[in-house]
């Protein structure tokens, strides 16, 4: 069984619902959810002019590889109206990106794991330390709660009301 961290997030349609599905889509595919950080409300990076974001953090247990997994993440962003563009930065329904697989460092053209910029983001770095603060991340040799300490990132993060508890 392998674990892997996933972020999940979206800044358009039912935010919530939106996170929900994607949860419940997840479990479907055989994948059992461990642990799930707060939902937290972020502004949307690199972008001054868009809805905020609603994400969280997930750590999972599946049989899949990491290739098999991202590949049926894409599936269910698609199933989430995701409509992929050339603009990284561009408004979507449903973003779900594998955070950390195992202790594995994966680097081929459709799969880069752990995540290139996690440890730059703190709406990565903020629900990361609340479910897995001692994770080490594989490549840089610090824990999550390390590399929060150390991001410069000055976005705001703000935890939400939101149920976490929503499948």
């Amino acid at each position: 069984m392998n674990v892997a961290f996933l972020c999940l997030g979206g800044n358009i349609g039912d935010r919530l619902a939106n996170l929900k599905d994607a949860k419940r889509q997840i479990g479907l595919l055989g994948c059992k959810v461990l642990n799930k950080s707060s939902i937290y409300q972020t502004k949307a990076w690199g972008v001054v002019e868009a809805p905020d974001y609603y994400n969280q953090c997930v750590q999972i247990s599946t049989n899949f590889s990491a290739l098999e997994l991202m590949k049926a993440l894409l599936e269910i962003e698609e199933s989430l109206g995701r409509v992929r563009t050339d603009n990284r930065n561009a408004s979507r329904t449903m973003d779900m990106d594998i955070l950390f697989f195992n202790e594995e460092q994966i680097y081929t053209p459709e799969l880069e794991v752990p995540h290139p910029r996690l440890q730059l983001r703190n709406f990565v770095l903020i629900p990361m330390a609340e479910i897995a603060p001692k994770l080490m991340h594989p490549k840089l040799r610090k824990t999550i709660q390390q590399l929060l300490n150390a991001c410069t990132d000055e976005s705001e993060v703000i935890k939400t009301e939101a149920d976490v508890h929503l499948y």
